[in-house]
């Protein structure tokens, strides 16, 4: 069977699909700068927010965890 090849993301160098650690990347730097990119924010998936009411239980809501009786 044919090595194919495929395009870095990164980089857009062309490198071999089959045998490749680093797939879909073409090396070990380009697969770690993408992980950098996620890690600090610049890739985002889209969707919906949560409402302030979903993200955190309201005052009411919360557990009294000291024992003692008060909030």
């Amino acid at each position: 069977m044919k090595n194919k090849k495929i395009r870095c993301p990164i980089c857009k160098k062309e490198t071999a699909r089959q045998g490749n650690p680093w797939r879909p990347f073409c090396s070990e730097r380009c697969k770690t700068i993408d992980l950098a990119s996620w890690a600090s924010g610049e890739y985002r998936i889209s969707g919906e927010k949560k409402k302030e009411d979903e993200e955190s239980p309201s005052e009411d809501q919360q557990v009294d965890r000291s024992g003692d009786g008060e909030k």
